[in-house]
């Protein structure tokens, strides 16, 4: 991108008369925008810069924001800065106001897995499908801002009946362990403002000026959020684009867009539309496609990078065919023009697309990396030392309280913490606390309360020391002490044991970084660990093909993208062609055209296996409106035999290819 603003970009970043929506098409330099006002706000108009907040989506896009930031300053982010998720921002603001939101300030953060094992729980008849399903139901309930009562009046169908009827008992849960999960994280804070004005007027006072990324992607509950931050003022800028709202699945609701407009009367409308990424016809197709959608905001990308290569959409035997032809062409690309594997991206609607792709890739030894792969933290070995961490910073937490002391086994059976619940659950007590109680002696053998008691001793005196210990230290200790490198080689062969040590010491090593940094004790860091997502795995220069859904490409760019499966019934998907949900299928087919650069390669395939059917495919409605530029590779053409003076000029290139690539003579 060059170093010069375009005049809607510097219109956007100087507007500051009144609330601001800007459109920032695909590639237009959004990122550059809001890093940019940052720095206007804190340099030319005088705020200071802990009073600005920038929100984004994911850990990684706020790191990425931050150090842009630092970039435009000297190398340094200005001191007390914002620049954070929505959740975070929302454990910032219950950790101050934890007295109004009835919790300490030490509560827990429970993640997905924790808060699936409580519906499991509390539906004790449900199988792992059904919990999961109560529990995305209640999940949704909860971003949209409904309370147990009302959900219960909506239900419509079994399983959201049965999801009403838990959902009281699951928050009751939450409570009673100090935990929240991460959809409380925006609902508390949004009820404690409706409900409180001076913790309201409070927070609208300490940030002053709000920029939220990724706007179309925000659900009920943040939207409600920014608007009790931002007040009457409507001191924000928003930058999103309808055009990419494709998590309406997870809660998003692009009708916020709208809301905004009706909401903010005065809302002041740039749209960013000159793309900086990708050629002409790559852009062309992917305005023509999503043409098709009712647009809330008329916008045409544009660049200046030329016409590039024409979009090339070719048909395939099967499944099998597609990944080789993609690996083959892959490899004789990159031959020809001299790329790297990182140049390369294959994209797909579903997950198990991903396989047979690896498989070639494999065969022919290229290089892969697939984006969204197990998160670190949630390999078994970091579970279990993040439930001590968080037992560490709250003794109410009886997830972490069960998980810490049974991993290492400490001679501690499942009856003594059967019957230790059942007390603890008449007296209304965690069972840290139950265990300190002389009536836990009568419903447990004498020898196994004291060994619970010896236990809640030592996780008091670690607590100590987290308070005001370097936390790498503290943590060293603490694995020492309950031997668990010795229980990982006891449990485990001896490869997987120092892979699973290996891990424990980079996360250690990585939390004593933190701390440093940061200058918070372990107490301090255990919140932030369950906001963090990944720890980057990956070398930055790894030179791999990446592999990724749709979904999990947003936001990234490739030279080189292959876009595979695009066949009616899978882009768009079945259940969305049967729900009248294409138009944001479409949207998922515009972003994936989006993130190429040079070329844009789609296959489809004209017959798939489904089960152990093998049904016929038809290619998506979506190439069709890609329009008359994109060049049709059909079997039948890409088979006929080419001709003497074509053959000759292949030939001559491969020679010329091959004689580059000798050694220069001596």
């Amino acid at each position: 991108m060059p170093s010069q603003l375009n005049a809607p970009q510097r219109e956007a970043i100087r507007y500051l008369d009144g609330p601001c929506l800007v459109l920032a098409g695909a590639g237009s330099g959004k990122t550059r925008v809001i890093t940019r006002k940052i720095v206007h706000l804190i340099g030319e108009c005088g705020l200071a810069a802990s009073s600005v907040a920038a929100i984004t989506f994911t850990n990684k896009a706020a790191r990425e924001m931050r150090e842009r930031v630092a970039q435009l300053t000297g190398g340094r982010a200005p001191e007390g800065l914002t620049v954070c998720t929505f959740h975070a921002l929302g454990v910032r603001i219950i950790r101050a106001e934890a007295r109004h939101c009835g919790l300490k300030p030490q509560f827990s953060i429970l993640d997905a897995a924790d808060t699936a094992q409580i519906v499991a729980d509390i539906a004790a008849d449900a199988d792992k499908g059904v919990a999961r399903q109560l529990q995305w139901r209640i999940s949704a309930w909860k971003n949209a801002m409904i309370p147990p009562a009302e959900a219960a009046r909506l239900a419509g169908d079994e399983i959201s009946a049965a999801a009403a009827r838990i959902y009281p008992d699951y928050e009751r849960t939450l409570r009673a362990y100090q935990a929240v999960d991460f959809d409380d994280l925006i609902a508390l804070p949004v009820r404690l403002f409706e409900d409180n004005a001076e913790a309201r007027e409070r927070w609208q006072n300490r940030l002053r000026y709000l920029l939220v990324d990724e706007y179309q992607d925000t659900n009920r509950a943040q939207y409600r959020l920014l608007r009790q931050l931002t007040g009457v003022r409507g001191a924000f800028t928003a930058v999103g684009d309808d055009d990419q709202a494709i998590y309406a699945w997870r809660g998003a609701d692009v009708e916020n867009l709208r809301q905004l407009q009706e909401d903010f009367p005065g809302l002041k409308l740039i749209k960013l539309e000159q793309n900086y990424r990708s050629s002409r016809r790559i852009l062309e197709a992917a305005n023509r496609v999503i043409a098709h959608n009712t647009k809330l905001f008329e916008k045409r990308l544009w660049s200046e990078h030329g016409d590039g290569e024409a979009v090339a959409a070719t048909a395939c035997r099967d499944a099998e065919h597609e990944a080789e032809w993609v690996a083959m062409k892959i490899s004789a690309h990159k031959f020809a023009h001299r790329t790297h594997f990182r140049d390369y991206a294959v994209l797909y609607r579903g997950n198990h697309q991903a396989r047979l792709i690896e498989q070639y890739l494999r065969n022919q030894n290229i290089p892969y990396v697939i984006s969204g792969g197990q998160s670190f933290f949630d390999r078994a070995e970091i579970r279990d030392l993040v439930a001590w961490l968080r037992l560490l910073a709250n003794e109410d937490d009886d997830l972490a309280f069960i998980r810490a002391i049974t991993v290492p086994r400490r001679g501690i059976g499942a009856a003594t913490i059967e019957a230790l619940g059942r007390y603890a659950g008449n007296r209304r007590l965690s069972l840290f606390a139950a265990a300190e109680e002389e009536g836990a002696g009568e419903h447990a053998q004498v020898r196994q309360i004291e060994a619970v008691r010896q236990f809640t001793a030592f996780i008091a005196r670690m607590q100590r020391r987290a308070r005001h210990e370097a936390a790498e230290g503290v943590l060293a200790d603490l694995l020492a002490a309950i031997g668990y490198e010795q229980w990982l080689f006891t449990h485990h062969d001896s490869s997987e044991a120092e892979t699973k040590w290996r891990n424990v010491s980079e996360f250690i090593a990585w939390l004593g970084r933190r701390g440093g940094e940061d200058g918070k004790n372990l107490i301090e860091l255990t919140q932030s660990i369950a906001l963090a997502s990944m720890l980057d795995k990956e070398a930055p220069d790894f030179d791999g093909v990446q592999l990724a859904t749709l979904h999990a490409a947003k936001g990234l760019e490739f030279a080189h993208v292959f876009l595979i499966g695009v066949e009616e019934g899978l882009l768009p998907h079945q259940g969305s062609i049967d729900e009248g949900k294409v138009d944001e299928e479409r949207r998922l087919m515009y972003v994936g055209i989006t993130r190429a650069r040079r070329s844009l390669n789609l296959t489809w395939c004209e017959r798939r296996r489904a089960g152990k059917e093998i049904r016929e495919c038809e290619p998506s409605r979506f190439i069709a409106e890609m329009g008359e530029d994109v060049r049709i590779n059909d079997r039948e053409q890409r088979n006929a035999p080419v001709s003497k003076e074509e053959g000759r000029a292949r030939l001559a290139n491969l020679m010329a290819m091959l004689e580059a690539r000798q050694p220069p003579r001596q």
